[in-house]
């Protein structure tokens, strides 16, 4: 994660290549091998997340899966019994 009031910028070495790169217009070739050169720059600046970190997260994704699975199974519900009373179908729940 990144510390806090740092800003993620490019580096400058990186934008100066990219527009010399853009200036010179190489090929096709050229352009993928720049694109590969700043994903690779890119990815050296992902932190992963500390054993901590990591359950929090996937505890915080769990939770919240957990409850919108409860809140679409409510609604659900709540439709399925509005239909019914709507259109007269005694057997609400037929499996």
């Amino acid at each position: 994660m990144a510390e806090r009031g740092v800003v993620d910028e490019p580096s400058e070495d990186i934008v100066a290549n990219a527009r010399a790169e853009r200036a010179a217009r190489k090929g096709f070739f050229a352009r993928i091998a720049l694109f590969l050169r700043q994903v690779v720059a890119e990815l050296k600046k992902v932190t992963t997340p500390t054993r901590k970190e990591l359950f929090r997260f996937t505890a915080i994704v769990l939770v919240f899966v957990v409850i919108m699975m409860a809140l679409v199974t409510g609604l659900d519900f709540g439709f399925g019994w509005l239909v019914a009373f709507v259109f007269g179908d005694v057997a609400l729940f037929q499996f």
